[in-house]
């Protein structure tokens, strides 16, 4: 699968928070979405990602705009990631990951010569409508925040 291009309507998702409540994208019919996914809980850089999202709640809430992390850990893993960190938005336990398939974020790595599968780090910004209208293919997580604020703001 393709990562879905902007302009492009967003591919649907549903799938199971931390508390197995389900998420899913007709929940944000009517405000943004900053729909983001990472590799793995308690990791630096996803650690560091999640953080940032999390002190600027208050920016994204005054643009209307929910933040949704995705990545293939559990609602076990999910759940302690957030107590750990006082994450207040949701994170989709994608276990099987058919959202990460629809975002087309599950590809083919390579690390010290050896290939495996795993999540690009990759943000989309979908608008009320449901329309991806912003793709950030390969995340920088230093200043990834500010790059979503500024486009929400744009």
């Amino acid at each position: 699968m393709q990562i879905p291009e902007v302009g492009a309507k967003a591919p649907h998702f549903s799938g199971p928070d931390e508390n197995g409540a389900t998420i899913s994208l007709d929940q944000f019919k009517g405000q943004k979405l900053v729909l983001y996914f990472y590799p793995k809980d308690n990791t630096p850089g996803c650690t560091t990602e999640a953080c940032d999202f999390q002190e600027n709640m208050t920016q994204f809430n005054n643009l209307n705009a929910a933040v949704v992390g995705v990545s293939r850990d559990s609602q076990a893993k999910h759940q302690k990631f957030k107590e750990r960190y006082g994450l207040n938005f949701p994170l989709i336990a994608d276990e099987e990951g058919e959202v990460c398939q629809a975002y087309g974020v599950w590809v083919e790595k390579s690390m010290f010569g050896k290939k495996y599968f795993g999540i690009q780090r990759a943000t989309f910004l979908i608008n009320e409508e449901g329309v991806i209208t912003h793709v950030w293919p390969k995340v920088k997580v230093s200043s990834h925040t500010q790059e979503v604020l500024s486009a929400l703001n744009a």
